[in-house]
C-alpha cells in the first residue's frame, strides 16, 4: 500500500461491516469499551477500515504482527497506551535505545491517513495501534479478541522515561516490574509469549552462545543442537545484526500458538529471559500448562493479556488529544 488513496479504496470495500457493540470489559479500564467508536462516524465503521488495511499489508508482510505487538508492548510499559511512541523528535521515547528497532510506525500512519479521511478527528492513534495489533494477531491464527478502545493521544514523550525490562533480566525483576503495570505473573508468562511470533537480533543473544557470564563457555540452560545452529547466524565476530526466530520450531514460527513454551520447555529458548521461564519455580507450572493445551487455548488467554495490557494508564476524555498525524502533538 503505497498511498492514502489505495488505503481509502480497500477500506471502502469494509465500511458497512458490523463489528460487535459496546461491551466493558470485566476487570480492565471502565473508562474504555468494546465498540467506542460504532456509530461515531455516519456509515463508515472505524474498526473495518482498519481490519482492511491490516489484512492487505499482512498478506504482503506478515511480519508485521510481531512488529505492531513489539510496538504495543513498548508504548503501554512506558507511560501507558497513549501512542507516546509515535511521537518524533531526538528525545522522545522513539529514539530510546530498546526502541531504535521497533518497527511498523510508517504502516500506523498509513492507517492514521486513512481513518482521517472518513472519520477526521475522531480515531486516537494508541486505539489505533491497540485494533491493528488485535487484527494482526487476529491473521496470525491468534483468537480474535474484542479489543477496547476509547483512548486518547498522551502529549509527553521522552527517552528518558524508557525503562522497558530486557532480554537478560531475572525472572524476579520480570515479575516486580510487570507488576508496576498492573499485571500478574500470569499475564507476564502470556505476554512474552507474544515471541511465538518474534524475533530477535543476534547481539541480544550472543554472549549465550560463546561466552556466557564471562566462562568462554555457552549457556548451560540452552539446548546444544541450538547453540550450533545460532553460531550458524550469529558468528563470533560479527556485527550480531542478523536476526533469528524467538519460536525454534520453523513449522510455526509464523503462527500464533503454543509452539513457543513447547520449545523453551526443551531448552531451546533464545533470549534469556525466554528459557528462564521454563526454568524458574515460579513460571516453570504455568509454562508447562500452556504448552500441553490447545493452540486456541494459548490464542485466547494471549488476548485477555493484551487486552488488559492495553488498559495500562489509558488517557481517556480531556486528559489527552485525538493527534491529526501520530507522530506530531497538535
Amino acid at each position: 500500500m503505497t498511498s492514502t488513496g489505495t488505503a481509502m479504496a480497500l477500506a471502502l470495500g469494509l465500511i458497512f461491516v458490523s463489528l460487535a457493540g459496546r461491551q466493558s470489559y470485566a476487570g480492565s479500564s471502565a473508562a474504555l469499551e468494546v465498540g467506542f467508536y460504532k456509530g461515531k462516524c455516519g456509515i463508515f465503521d472505524v474498526e473495518s477500515i482498519v481490519a482492511g488495511l491490516v489484512k492487505a499489508k499482512f498478506f504482503k508482510d506478515p511480519t508485521i504482527a510481531p512488529a505492531l505487538i513489539r510496538m504495543q508492548f513498548h508504548d503501554c510499559f512506558v507511560s501507558g497506551c497513549d501512542a507516546s511512541l509515535l511521537l518524533n523528535g531526538g528525545s522522545s521515547e522513539r529514539f530510546a535505545s530498546p526502541n531504535l528497532s521497533v518497527r511498523g510506525y510508517e504502516f500506523i500512519d498509513e492507517v492514521k491517513d486513512a481513518v482521517e479521511s472518513f472519520c477526521p478527528g475522531l480515531v486516537s492513534c494508541a486505539d489505533i495501534i491497540a485494533i491493528a495489533t488485535r487484527d494482526a494477531i487476529s491473521l496470525s491464527g491468534g483468537g480474535r479478541y474484542r479489543v477496547e478502545t476509547g483512548r486518547r493521544d498522551g502529549f509527553e514523550s521522552l527517552a528518558e522515561n524508557v525503562d522497558l525490562p530486557g532480554p537478560q533480566i531475572p525472572v524476579s525483576e520480570s515479575i516486580a516490574a510487570f507488576a508496576r503495570k498492573g499485571l500478574n505473573v500470569t499475564d507476564m508468562v502470556y505476554l512474552l509469549g507474544g515471541h511465538t511470533v518474534g524475533v530477535a537480533h543476534c547481539f541480544f543473544f550472543q554472549d549465550r552462545l560463546y561466552n556466557f557470564q564471562n566462562t568462554g563457555r555457552p549457556d548451560p540452560t540452552m539446548d546444544l543442537e541450538l547453540v550450533r545452529s545460532l553460531r550458524s547466524r550469529c558468528p563470533q565476530k560479527s556485527t550480531g545484526n542478523n536476526i533469528v526466530s524467538l519460536d525454534q520450531n520453523f513449522l510455526s514460527s509464523f503462527i500464533v500458538d503454543n509452539s513457543f513454551y513447547q520449545e523453551i520447555l526443551r531448552k531451546r529458548g533464545v533470549l534469556q529471559i525466554d528459557q528462564r521461564l521454563a526454568l524458574d519455580p515460579r513460571t516453570r507450572d504455568i509454562v508447562t500448562t500452556i504448552a500441553s493445551g490447545r493452540a486456541s487455548d494459548f490464542g485466547s488467554k494471549f488476548g485477555e493479556a493484551m487486552i488488559k495490557m492495553g488498559a495500562i494508564q489509558v488517557l481517556t476524555g480531556t486528559e489527552g488529544e485525538i493527534r491529526k498525524s501520530c507522530s506530531v502533538i497538535n
